[in-house]
């Protein structure tokens, strides 16, 4: 009889660099075609309607993750614990995204205000409901190849096909309508990244022959996921509701600018999103296997990894922050000051972050309470400090910069709370912070100040590179040890190892 080697921690690591290289690549592509859709939104179509635009996502994207019930990182603990075959697991999940997308789209539908609480509504904003479905869908699919190891799947839906789908669309669609254009353009992503994520599912699961809906076990996966789905809306809201505050106390145009800003600034979160296929998988499998100084152990590396890559990336997007935001128009430089604090709020996030991809498996409740009230103090905060500006009087993208700054302070708060409760159930120190990032960042803020002082086009071209190579010179030889460096590493696939015969 032959058996498979167990995998070892370091096979554990090896598995989360290599998962964390592939969906790197898809942030790089995310980030070539992120550019040109903030620059033809921001030039052509104006921050009015990029502000209009901005608002009815963030509901409609709301909407689909409350739909999407939790799965698309509950579904790896799903395919974990089951004996049935995992394509009637997934026909499950599908089934009851559908019935949820179904309930929220058609609020929607019927209350389209939520969705343009400032605007008229008078062209084509009823499809804009639909694209839930195709949001669930498309989370769900790509959940379960993710739990197949198929990070590539993603890459290509979220990196390649959806960006440069919205990107050529919004040109495209300006000569028909500078009011309908980006909505539209936004639903002909949604749709094209919908068909990237299905086809993949279909050859890796096939059809569910057999399937039937079975009402107790979805009532199961509904109530089994109900602490995560709240979790996922929150951290999800937590990144949105700073949009919601400004299209509640500004005007479309104001909450346009601080869109490019929150754009730009969400490239360093999806840096942590690259490891989120990858990592549920591994944590669930050792949490099964019950070695929980295993999983701080993952939750520490990765921890450190992506605090070290959004430190990098802040940097090299902050430091030139007006050159960056005047990329897109003049009218959005006013909008430098909200990129910071959204820039150094994802570096702060980063440990509430990973933290939380154990936490929803070892204690769901007590991660949801903290999240809530993580969400109380960014609310508080945020209305507090805009009427503290306001009664000084302060500019009004001065004070648009406020909730960039409770959400900072709020997630800072998230960071300590969940890593010292995670610390405590696993046993071991989970927190990925090294002084080596202060040691990388001083001399890269020197080499940033110098470059501020070149023409803007100079300070973008070379700036830019130069921050980041200063700095990541330093991460790599005083903060990266051996384990550190396998997420550079590039490794031919290795031949399964088999234990002696028996």
């Amino acid at each position: 009889m032959v058996a498979p080697v167990a995998p070892s921690s370091s096979g554990d690591i090896e598995e989360l660099a290599k998962g964390g290289r592939t969906n790197f690549l898809g942030f790089l592509l995310r980030l070539a075609a992120r550019i040109p859709f903030l620059f033809i939104a921001g030039r052509i179509y104006g921050a009015e309607a990029l502000g209009r635009f901005a608002y009815a996502v963030i509901v409609v994207e709301f909407a689909a993750q409350l739909a999407t019930l939790g799965l698309r990182r509950g579904l790896a603990d799903q395919l974990t614990r089951t004996d049935r075959p995992h394509g009637h697991v997934v026909a499950d999940a599908l089934f009851v995204g559908t019935v949820a997308s179904a309930l929220v789209a058609g609020l929607l539908a019927m209350v389209p205000g939520m969705m343009f609480p400032n605007s008229r509504i008078n062209g084509l904003e009823w499809l804009l409901p639909l694209t839930v479905f195709a949001l669930v869908w498309s989370d769900i699919a790509l959940a379960a190849l993710a739990y197949r190891l198929d990070i590539a799947a993603m890459v290509k839906a979220r990196s390649i096909v959806e960006p440069w789908t919205i990107s050529i669309a919004a040109f495209l669609l300006s000569y028909y309508s500078l009011r309908d254009g980006l909505i539209l353009s936004y639903v002909a992503s949604m749709a094209a990244a919908l068909v990237a994520s299905l086809w993949p599912l279909w050859r890796s699961y096939g059809w569910p022959h057999g399937w039937r809906s079975r009402p107790s076990c979805l009532i199961e996966m509904v109530r089994r996921n109900l602490p995560l789905a709240a979790a996922d809306a929150i951290e999800w809201g937590s990144r949105r509701l700073d949009i919601a505050i400004l299209g509640l106390l500004f005007s479309p145009a104001i909450v346009g600018i601080y869109y490019v800003a929150q754009q730009v600034a969400s490239l360093p979160q999806k840096l942590k999103t690259s490891f989120d296929p990858i990592l549920g998988p591994v944590i669930t499998q050792k949490l099964g296997e019950g070695d929980r100084p295993a999983v701080a152990r993952q939750v520490r590396q990765v921890g450190f990894w992506i605090i070290a890559a959004q430190a990098g990336v802040a940097l090299c997007l902050g430091i030139p922050g007006e050159a960056v935001m005047g990329l897109v128009g003049p009218n959005f430089v006013g909008g430098t000051g909200a990129l910071a604090f959204l820039l150094a709020a994802e570096v702060v996030a980063a440990t509430a972050v990973v933290s939380e991809a154990a936490l929803i498996y070892v204690a769901r409740k007590r991660n949801l309470v903290i999240s809530l009230a993580m969400i109380a103090v960014q609310v508080v905060l945020s209305f507090a400090i805009v009427h503290l500006m306001r009664r000084f009087d302060w500019p009004l993208l001065v004070q648009a910069a406020g909730p960039a700054l409770a959400m900072t302070l709020a997630l800072g708060f998230a960071s300590i709370a969940k890593a010292r409760l995670l610390a405590r159930l696993l046993g071991a120190p989970v927190s990925g912070w090294r002084w080596a990032l202060v040691y990388a960042t001083l001399p890269a803020v020197a080499v940033g100040w110098v470059m501020t002082l070149l023409p803007e086009w100079l300070e973008l071209i070379v700036g830019i590179p130069a921050i980041l190579a200063v700095y990541g010179a330093v991460i790599w030889y005083r903060g990266f040890g051996p384990e550190d460096r396998e997420l550079f590493r590039m490794k031919p696939p290795a031949t399964p190892r088999l234990a002696q015969e028996i």
